[in-house]
C-alpha cells in the first residue's frame, strides 16, 4: 500500500532533529605589536633633549566588502550528524528557495567533503533546490565521512547569500542489501554479501506495480496509518481499491509511498500481488526486516513493469546512471581528500 509524499516532504519527517549545525569562525582581537611599544632601547634618556619628528601617516586597510542580501536558507541536510548509515546513503542537501543554474558549481565549491577512505563520487542537482553526493559505486562499510558547508556570502545567484556554514559527521554501518524478485514473490537480504534472510513476498499488482530499480531506505515507523485517498487511488469507500489501515512495521523507501511492511489484507504474502505498489511481508518477517533495517541501506526492486523512480523520490540516487549524474553535476568527478 501507498502513502502520499513529495520531494520535499522529507523535512517535514526529519525537522524534529534536522535542525544543521553551525560552524563558525571567532576573530579575536590581536595584541599590539612590539614595535609599537616603546623599548629602553628607543626610548628617549633622561637628561637629553629630542627634536620634535613627525610620525608617517598611514592608510587604514579597507575593509572587505561583503555581499548584502536576504539570507540564503536551507530547509535540511541529510544524514544527521552521529548517525550510521547504509552503503547508499547520499549526502542530501535542500535549499529553502531556487539556485540559479550559474551559482550550483560556485556552491559545490564550498561543499567541502573529508573521508576516512578516498572516495570517487560527484554531487548532482536534482532541480534548483536539491543537491546530492554519492559515490560512483557504494560505499564503504566503515567509512567515517564528514562535511562542512562553507557557505559564508556564497550567493545563489538571485540576491540570496549564505550566512554561516553547516557540518554533518558520520559513519557508514554494515553493507546490508534487500532484493525483492516480483516475479518470484520472494526477498532476500544479505549482510556483507552472506544471505541473511530469505521471505515471501508480494508486490504491487499489475495495475498499481511496484517501482522497479534501486531505492534506499528512508525512514521507518512502528505504524503508518495509510490511505487510498491519500495517493489519488480511491476516495469513495465504495470502490474496492479504497483502504483506510493502520499497519505495523513499516520500512519507507520512497517519498511517494512505497514501504516494506506486513499488511492485514494479505497476511500470508508469497503467491499473488497484494498490494497497490508495496512490498507485503509476513508478520514475523516485517518486524524482523524492521529492526535490522537502517536508512540507507539498498533496496532493489526487479520485474516490475512501473519503471524506475525519479533518483529525487527518496534516496533513489543509484537509479540515476552515472553518466546522467554528472550532467547535472557542476564539479563533476573528484575524489575526496582524507
Amino acid at each position: 500500500m501507498n502513502r502520499t509524499g513529495s520531494s520535499r516532504s522529507w523535512l517535514g519527517l526529519a525537522m524534529a532533529g534536522l535542525l544543521v549545525s553551525v560552524a563558525g569562525c571567532a576573530v579575536s582581537n590581536s595584541s599590539p605589536d612590539a614595535a609599537d611599544s616603546p623599548s629602553s632601547s628607543t626610548s628617549p634618556r633622561v637628561g637629553t633633549t629630542t627634536s620634535p619628528s613627525t610620525a608617517p601617516t598611514t592608510t587604514p586597510p579597507k575593509k572587505k566588502r561583503r555581499p548584502t542580501g536576504p539570507p540564503m536558507l536551507l530547509d535540511g541536510i541529510a544524514p544527521l550528524s552521529g548517525t550510521t548509515v547504509g552503503v547508499a546513503m547520499p549526502i542530501s542537501i535542500l535549499f529553502t528557495d531556487p539556485v540559479k543554474t550559474s551559482a550550483r558549481k560556485r556552491i559545490e565549491q564550498h561543499l567541502q567533503l573529508t573521508t576516512s577512505t578516498p572516495v570517487t563520487g560527484a554531487w548532482h542537482w536534482f532541480g534548483p533546490q536539491r543537491v546530492d553526493f554519492r559515490p560512483r559505486s557504494f560505499w564503504r562499510p566503515g567509512t567515517k565521512v564528514s562535511m562542512v558547508a562553507r557557505l559564508n556570502h556564497v550567493g545563489d545567484g538571485y540576491g540570496r547569500y549564505g550566512t554561516h556554514s553547516y557540518t554533518r559527521d558520520f559513519t557508514i554501518g554494515a553493507d546490508v542489501r534487500t532484493h525483492v524478485y516480483v516475479n518470484q514473490h520472494r526477498t532476500v537480504v544479505t549482510r556483507n554479501g552472506k544471505v541473511l534472510r530469505t521471505m515471501p513476498s508480494d508486490a504491487g499488482s499489475p495495475d498499481f506495480p511496484s517501482w522497479d530499480g534501486t531505492m534506499a531506505v528512508v525512514n521507518k515507523s512502528r505504524t503508518v496509518r495509510m490511505t487510498s485517498c491519500s495517493v489519488q487511488i480511491a476516495c469513495d469507500k465504495k470502490d474496492p481499491n479504497f483502504y483506510d489501515l493502520v499497519l505495523p512495521w513499516d520500512v519507507r523507501i520512497t517519498w511517494s509511498g512505497t514501504f516494506l511492511h506486513y499488511s492485514t489484507g494479505d497476511p500470508y504474502p508469497g503467491h499473488s500481488y497484494g498490494s497497490h505498489g508495496c512490498v507485503h511481508l509476513s508478520y514475523a518477517d516485517a518486524q524482523w526486516y524492521y529492526n535490522l533495517s537502517k536508512q540507507g541501506d539498498p533496496v532493489r526492486i526487479t520485474g516490475s513493469p512501473r519503471g524506475k523512480p525519479p533518483g529525487d523520490n527518496g534516496y533513489a540516487d543509484y537509479s540515476v546512471p552515472w553518466d546522467e549524474w554528472l550532467a547535472a553535476s557542476g564539479l563533476k568527478q573528484f575524489t575526496t581528500p582524507t
